[in-house]
């Protein structure tokens, strides 16, 4: 079988693109592969001890660690307000619908947040957009604490969540830098957990804070942000690296654990001949372009979301988003009025169904299984990126179950209980569905991955944007069994049949699709 090779502005790395199944493989013209099990790995590892492959497990899941709260704080700052809507309605003046929208706006924020701060990413660092984005949250937060009309308080909830945007699109870039493809599922079903908890615990907090007032659910949040700013200060380094470059200049790795063989060449570079400043030895503040790569343009976000409207995985992003993920946005923002006769404390607790349904999800069945099902594909030697589809349908099942369920309970004044076993194989479905999609489009397009991630962001959080405006309405005009009842149906009927669409035909859609004309800046020589 010919391969047709597509280089990128004549320099490594090359794209392998196999004609049959439309896979892509990275190669570095006249390096050794690092393989394991027969399979070349990505990213391919240096023997440099500042490449971030190579750090000890400690550091590598400290820095984990921190996206993991980033991404928490991401959806933590939408819902842990919503236990206070009563007091926020009564303080503002406003309606049930206007309050809901407090929801929605900082998920405004969420999904324009990626189109500006990905490109800066790639220029200066994910260490400084983490530290600039935790600046603005912290500023708004207090901002929001402090309103005494309902446009300030709007204009603070929209930058908070400007400013906590870069975990989701920077925040996997971070995971990427730091972890091999074999290991990709379990870490973006990690760092997919945190956004989900966040999404969960929020409300389960602030239901216990506004005993105090709605303005300390705020001033809370500022903590957690001014904690998060410390240690991203002192304990996350710069992850983005020079790969290509220094792939080109120093040996491959010997002796990184995960990997286990690699075809050495010679070469007379040392990590010490190589002048060339690098992840912990820049600038403990850095505002210079990362050296030893191109960089795209500070608009190149921008340019690339639109771009990527012609590759093929990005139709699974939009139905997932908008024909199973956003419905949870239902379940959050319509509890409180599901639940009217309890106190908002109790209120906030029972989002625990939804909380324990993702956290055994996440343990089980999420990215652990998606890893091991990929694992059984090398050993028959094809993976992939639908290998890790076959756990989407059971997912859209459990979320559609959950839906119904839920619906119908609250419609028919069922036991709590039974709302909570509903909200737990919701939790569990979003969990599983989120983890897949996220992992397929990086496995799709690994070398554009923050480009392809930037638009699963945007794409994710305008739904959740929009969600809040339309569901109280929907609710109220045809009750909660059909309301929830319907989106269930949706999630089934639309969601299984386009994952399995996708499933048959995705390799053939990228092999007429094409490559991408950029790749990320790590693996683009200058």
């Amino acid at each position: 079988m010919d391969d047709k090779k597509v280089s990128h502005d004549g320099q490594a790395p090359d794209l392998t693109v196999d004609p049959e199944k439309g896979d892509t493989v990275l190669t570095t013209t006249g390096l050794p592969t690092v393989t394991k099990e027969g399979l070349t790995v990505h990213p391919q590892p240096t023997a440099d001890p500042l490449d971030p492959l190579n750090w000890s497990w400690t550091k590598k899941h400290t820095i984990l660690a921190i996206v993991m709260f980033k991404y928490f704080m991401f959806t933590y700052i939408t819902t842990t307000t919503v236990p206070s809507f009563a007091e926020l309605q009564e303080s503002f003046g406003i309606s049930y619908a206007q309050v809901n929208w407090t929801v929605a706006i900082p998920a405004l924020g969420l999904a324009l947040g990626p189109l500006i701060w990905s490109s800066l990413a790639d220029i200066y660092g994910r260490r400084t957009i983490f530290l600039i984005g935790s600046i603005i949250s912290l500023a708004s937060t207090i901002g929001a604490a402090r309103a005494k009309d309902y446009g300030g308080y709007m204009a603070a909830r929209f930058f908070q969540g400007f400013g906590v945007a870069p975990a989701s699109t920077v925040g996997m870039a971070v995971v990427l830098d730091l972890f091999f493809d074999y290991e990709r599922g379990q870490k973006l079903g990690l760092w997919v957990l945190a956004i989900d908890a966040g999404l969960l615990v929020g409300p389960i907090i602030g239901g216990f804070i506004d005993l105090v007032s709605p303005e300390w659910i705020q001033w809370l949040t500022a903590i957690m942000f001014a904690v998060l700013l410390v240690i991203e200060l002192f304990l996350m380094p710069e992850t983005l690296y020079p790969r290509n470059h220094m792939l080109a200049r120093m040996p491959a790795s010997r002796d990184t654990a995960e990997v286990a063989e690699t075809k050495e060449v010679v070469r007379s570079s040392s990590v010490a001949e190589i002048d060339l400043k690098r992840t912990k030895k820049l600038l403990f503040i850095n505002f210079r372009p990362v050296p030893g790569m191109r960089h795209p343009k500070p608009w190149a976000s921008l340019v690339r979301f639109v771009l990527t409207f012609k590759f093929p995985a990005i139709g699974l992003v939009l139905i997932y988003s908008f024909a199973w993920y956003w419905w949870v946005l239902s379940v959050i923002t319509m509890l409180p009025a599901a639940y009217v006769e309890y106190s908002p404390q109790i209120q906030g607790l029972l989002f625990i169904g939804l909380l324990v349904g993702t956290l055994v999800a996440e343990l089980f069945f999420s990215g652990r299984l998606s890893d091991y099902i990929v694992k059984l594909a090398r050993r028959k030697g094809t993976v992939l990126p639908e290998t890790r589809l076959w756990l989407a349908y059971p997912a859209a099942v459990l979320s559609a179950i959950g839906l119904i369920v839920f619906g119908i309970s609250v419609d028919k004044g069922y036991h709590w209980i039974v709302g909570q076993i509903a909200m737990a194989l919701l939790g569990a479905g979003i969990q599983m569905g989120n983890t897949i999609t996220a992992s397929y489009v990086v496995d799709c397009y690994p070398l554009q991955s923050m480009a392809f991630i930037t638009f699963y962001a945007v794409w994710l959080n305008l739904s959740a944007f929009i969600d809040p405006f339309f569901i109280a309405p929907w609710q109220a005009s045809s009750g909660w069994t059909w309301c929830f009842a319907v989106q269930g149906i949706l999630t089934v009927f639309v969601g299984i049949p386009a994952f399995a669409a996708f499933h048959i035909v995705g390799p053939k859609l990228r092999k007429m699709a094409g490559e991408p004309s950029w790749v990320n800046p790590e693996y683009d020589n200058l």
